[in-house]
This record gives C-alpha cells, structure tokens and sequence, in this order.
C-alpha cells in the first residue's frame, strides 16, 4: 500500500514537472517567435534598400513590390561610387571619425578621473553642471557655436568638428565615472607607493581596468561620427572636404531620380555601422551593465 501511494506521488511531481517544463518551453518559443517577427518587420526598410539597389530603375516602384530583382544589377554599385567619389568621401570620414573618436575617448577617460578619483572643492557641483548640459538640444547651441568658430576663422576647415572632441563629452563622462568609480581605489595607492604619478595611474591601472566602458564609449562615438550630418553641413563649404554623410545627401541632389544608385550608396555607407555593432555589442552590453555596479 506505501509503495503504491509512493509511486502514485511520484508519478503526479513527474507530470507536474513535465507541465512546468513545457509551460516554461513553451513561453520561450513564444517569445522568440515573436522577437522574430518584430525583427523582420523593423528590416523591412533595409531589405527593400538592398533589393532596389539591385534592380532596374523602372521595376523599384512597381506594384505590388518584387523583393526579389530580376534581373540582379551588380553594376549598380561600382556605378554609384564612382559618381559619388566614394574614394575620397570614405577618407575625410576615416579621418573624422577616428581622430575624433580617439580624442574624445581619451579627453573623457581623462576628465573622468578627476571627478571619479580626486577630491576637491566644487566637484560634485561641477559635475552636476556637466549633467545638466546633457538636457540642452543640440540645435540650442548651435548658433552660439557657428558664430564662435566664424569669429575664430574656422569656417569650412575641420577644427570645429575636432576641437570639441579635446574637451570630452557629457554623456560618456557620465558613462565612464559610473566605471571607474566600481575600481577599487586601492589599486591607487599601491600605484601611488610603486612611484605612479596620476597620469601613470590613469595610463597603467584605471584605462586597463574599463575596456569594457571605453569599448562601449568608443562604439558609439565611432558610429556618432561616421553618421554626423547636420554639422558637418553647417560648417563645411567645400565638396572635396564633404563626409560620407554630406557626399550622400549631395548625390541625392544631383541624381534624386536615379534611386537605384542612391540604395546602393545607401547600403555601402550603413553597412560598416552594422557590422561594426554585431562584433561589439557584447562589449557594449558588458560595458553598460557594469557601469551599474559599485566598490
């Protein structure tokens, strides 16, 4: 009698278990399915981009759409660069975009340490000013600015769009204390009775320690920078000094009815962003996630 009690006991937690396990199997399928399907609704645009770059003029507006071009135009795309000058638009933007990254990353890191490791009078006032400018628009400071490097004689020269970068930026400040202020500072101190001076702690102990954060920092400062339209557009005058993002709008004017060459340019100028995102968003996520955590 015990045993048959026992077995029936056992048989009714294995069918529990066994309804727990495909609740549970199936809530994840369902998720999924539907991550899934938002995912391929918000492509959409960047799969009819591609399939359009690809066709003959005339078959991209027909309806019902083709997602699928016949004939395939290959030639499209060589086509479209040459008549944007990808050679040199891709250079001014690689010059941009990674001087102006690697400024900004190591005048952020800089300007980090001294609100996240010194102690002195004002700081936190200091940085709750820092903050604050992180709630102005951009298009409120953008007249004061232009006018400021017009008087300056910077007009239609890279300085205005690097020069900032020397002196950090707001959020990536933020981003970046939240890191270093989780590093044990008695890393400092052994570094302070090894012989380290600041910029030797900062160099050799606290940079080494945020990779994650400054991974994180220097993503978006690069895909910030590959992608910066409007004030490149205000400062700049010159084509030859254009970025990619000035060259595209520029050929848009020129050939707006050609929107075949106009998706296969769009489609070479987005995808490094892309890809450059599937490689890094385990740092990004990492670097995120750990800015939350302190001591």
């Amino acid at each position: 009698m015990a045993a048959a009690q026992t077995r029936t006991d056992g048989s009714a937690k294995f069918r529990r278990f066994s309804w727990y396990r495909v609740r549970r199997n199936g809530a994840k399928v369902v998720w999924y399915v539907g991550l899934i399907l938002l995912g391929s609704l918000f492509s959409l645009p960047f799969f009819w981009m591609i399939s359009s770059s690809l066709k003959v003029e005339a078959r991209i507006w027909i309806y019902p759409p083709k997602w699928l071009p016949n004939p395939v135009l290959w030639e499209n795309y060589p086509e479209a660069l040459r008549l944007m000058h990808f050679g040199q638009l891709l250079q001014n933007t690689a010059f941009l975009t990674g001087v102006g990254t690697l400024a900004v990353v190591l005048s952020s890191s800089w300007i980090v340490y001294g609100f996240a490791r010194l102690d002195f009078p004002g700081k936190n006032v200091i940085f709750t000013i820092l903050l604050a400018t992180m709630m102005l628009p951009g298009q409120v400071t953008m007249v004061p600015r232009f006018i400021m490097f017009k008087e300056l004689h910077w007009l239609n020269t890279y300085l205005p769009l690097l020069v900032p970068a020397l002196f950090g930026d707001a959020f990536y400040i933020f981003l970046l204390r939240q890191f270093y202020m989780g590093i044990p500072t008695e890393l400092d101190d052994a570094a302070r009775i090894d012989g380290c001076n600041y910029v030797g702690i900062w160099w050799r102990i606290l940079l080494p320690l945020a990779k994650p954060a400054l991974a994180t920092v220097t993503v978006f400062s690069i895909i910030r920078g590959w992608n910066d339209f409007l004030w490149p557009l205000i400062i700049l005058n010159d084509s030859e000094k254009f970025n990619l993002a000035l060259g595209l709008a520029t050929f848009r004017g020129l050939y707006h009815t050609q929107w075949a060459y106009l998706m296969a340019a769009s489609v070479v100028i987005l995808l490094p962003t892309i890809i450059l995102y599937f490689f890094a968003q385990r740092f990004i996520v990492e670097g995120i996630a750990l800015t939350g955590l302190k001591g």
